[in-house]
């Protein structure tokens, strides 16, 4: 099911939170977030069911939150908010490390952590270049107009994470359904749920599989199974979860980071050709790409588990919070003139939070950032006359679910 909106109208009204994005700068943050932050940046809302949480919307604020111990990220804790009833029925049934606190929370990553070190992930530099180039070179052969989202921006992450855990391609289609279903808001409980057990039976029967003949361990799932689950080290429960998640994080949110970094830059013809003259441009333009969009916006629910003081406002224990990265990401305090998009953005006194901070801080980030990497050091090379191929106003956008994006980028060159 797609998002029948066009321009940018999202399916939130009102002031109840999620706050929507204006129709006529769908690619900025809910504006609420800057006429809040002047006013008032903690602030009440009210959710779906009635109750209210508290909304953060300064940096400062949303880093003390996300690195707080008095802060919880554990649906189990009473008083933890949600943003949808699907979220809400889901959440109460969903365990995986980045909903666990701390100490436990730990134990859990570090199985995982050697799998996302700079090292390691720069092997794999070779494999995401030939893979993207492989893309382009069919989109090309097949001639324009192409749909950039369909042709390069899904598949590239897809055919990564797949590799890298052990996933069979082949599957992509009904996975990648599975998963936009696991990300939306609007989505009713009972469709959340059944996509949900569908994907966790599919990951269960493939790691099953990995536990009998893990080989050599050439993949993610046949490490685990060789280092962590048959040694009795991690059960096979956990490790089904902690698999769905790296296949959820590891392509969705990537593709749409993909997209929208594209369509900032067609739409800015200034930048574009900056980074043609400029291709050094690139690295800069990917995390600037990071800043503006924070396209992952719905990850920071938080509750409180003692009273506590933020920027002088009282949070008592059980009350919910949310700390919106893209509220931080766009603080003019971390950076001025926030809105407008700038690849040669000078980041060196503040660091953008797209990937979360603290604890909770986004295990894949060398991943994504590689991959965002090599398209975007590649494409304009290969393509430099590349252009929207329809107006700005015909174009879908995601508004009904955990991952903003652009639904469909139909592109001519």
């Amino acid at each position: 099911m797609k998002d029948d909106t066009a321009g940018g109208r999202c399916p939130f009204e009102g002031d109840r939170f999620p706050w929507p994005r204006a129709m006529q700068e769908v690619l900025q943050p809910p504006p609420r977030y800057a006429s809040v932050r002047e006013s008032e940046p903690i602030r009440r809302a009210t959710t779906w069911d009635g109750n209210t949480v508290w909304v953060l919307t300064k940096m400062k604020d949303i880093r003390e939150v996300l690195t707080s111990p008095h802060f919880s990220a554990s649906p189990q804790t009473h008083g933890y908010p949600s943003v949808s009833p699907a979220r809400a029925a889901r959440s109460r049934s969903y365990r995986t490390f980045i909903t666990m606190d701390p100490p436990e929370h730990g134990q859990y990553r570090r199985t995982l952590t050697k799998e996302f070190m700079m090292k390691r992930i720069d092997e794999l530099r070779p494999f995401v270049q030939t893979t993207f180039d492989t893309l382009l070179d069919k989109m090309i052969e097949n001639g324009a107009p192409a749909d950039f989202i369909r042709d390069v921006a899904l598949p590239l992450p897809s055919v990564v994470i797949s590799i890298m855990l052990g996933v069979p391609y082949e599957d992509h289609a009904r996975l990648q359904l599975l998963s936009s279903n696991r990300m939306r808001l609007d989505i009713s409980p009972e469709l959340l749920a059944q996509s949900a057990q569908e994907m966790e039976q599919y990951i269960d029967r493939l790691l099953r599989e990995k536990e009998q003949e893990p080989g050599d361990g050439e993949d993610l799932l046949s490490r685990l199974a060789l280092e962590w689950i048959n040694p009795g080290k991690l059960s096979h429960e956990d490790a089904v979860q902690m698999a769905v998640l790296l296949y959820l994080a590891g392509h969705e949110t990537t593709a749409n980071q993909i997209g929208l970094g594209l369509l900032s830059l067609l739409q800015d013809p200034e930048q574009k050709a900056a980074l043609i003259a400029e291709p050094s441009l690139a690295r800069g333009a990917v995390e600037e790409m990071l800043r503006f969009h924070s396209i992952t916006h719905m990850n920071s629910a938080r509750v409180a588990t003692a009273d506590v003081m933020i920027a002088g406002q009282l949070i008592r224990k059980g009350e919910g919070v949310f700390a919106p990265v893209q509220a931080a990401n766009h603080d003019p305090e971390a950076f001025p003139d926030p809105e407008r998009f700038d690849i040669r953005r000078d980041t060196k006194h503040a660091s953008h939070v797209a990937f979360s901070f603290g604890v909770h801080q986004c295990l894949g980030q060398p991943l994504a950032r590689l991959e965002l990497q090599v398209v975007f050091e590649t494409l304009f090379k290969r393509l430099p006359s590349l252009r929207l191929a329809v107006p700005f106003e015909q174009l879908h956008f995601k508004c009904n679910g955990n991952v903003f994006g652009v639904e469909t980028l139909p592109v001519a060159w």
